[in-house]
């Protein structure tokens, strides 16, 4: 993969359970190419990140956003026969905890900043959002946004994405954003740990 203009937009379950000092969660995923980024990024709100991963299949990361540390475990294949969402558990670190564990990480070290922007109006369905009251409630309330990555060196001038969504069903009724490009989804070459490995 090159290191030109390349986004990623993820679809993410919020299902999360709390077990422990864990937290567990299915990960659902959709990825997209794009074709521009918005001209008014900078009056987004945005969290800086620095990841590295002990191991990429199945993915281990060790993240830092902003001042929260924690790692990340994420399954290699999907929760449920024909669905695209992973099971994902995360541990939260203290600085000093990630410190030690980041030297141990194998191949690049991550450094992006993350925007959040709103989700595209067009999105849905009013169909679907009629049948689907809570989903619409949420919508409205923003709590599901696009998150897109800029990355720092070894990726400068590529940029990433993430979007959030709470269940499969929503990820197949999303209608991409006109700024968006091809459906990269299970292209593992878009990957964070897929970046971490490769040669520069």
């Amino acid at each position: 993969m090159s290191n030109g203009n390349i986004y990623e937009i993820y679809i993410f379950s919020n299902m999360k359970f709390k077990k422990g000092t864990y937290t567990m969660g299915i990960e659902i995923e959709k990825k997209f190419t794009v074709k521009e980024l918005p001209l008014d990024l900078d009056t987004y709100p945005c969290h800086i990140i620095e990841q590295g991963y002990l191991n990429t299949s199945p993915a281990v990361r060790v993240r830092r956003e902003d001042d929260h540390y924690y790692m990340t475990y994420k399954g290699s294949a999907p929760a449920e026969e024909g669905g695209i969402g992973k099971v994902e558990y995360n541990m939260p670190l203290d600085a000093e905890s990630y410190a030690h564990l980041v030297k141990k990480c194998d191949g690049n070290l991550i450094k992006k900043t993350r925007y959040l922007l709103p989700l595209n109006e067009d999105a849905f369905d009013s169909e679907y959002l009629l049948k689907n009251s809570q989903f619409k409630s949420a919508l409205g309330n923003g709590d599901i946004k696009i998150e897109l990555d800029v990355f720092k060196a070894p990726f400068d001038g590529r940029q990433l994405a993430a979007v959030e969504f709470p269940s499969e069903e929503a990820a197949k009724a999303y209608h991409p954003a006109s700024w968006f490009n091809e459906d990269v989804t299970g292209d593992y070459h878009y990957s964070n740990s897929y970046m971490s490995t490769e040669e520069l």
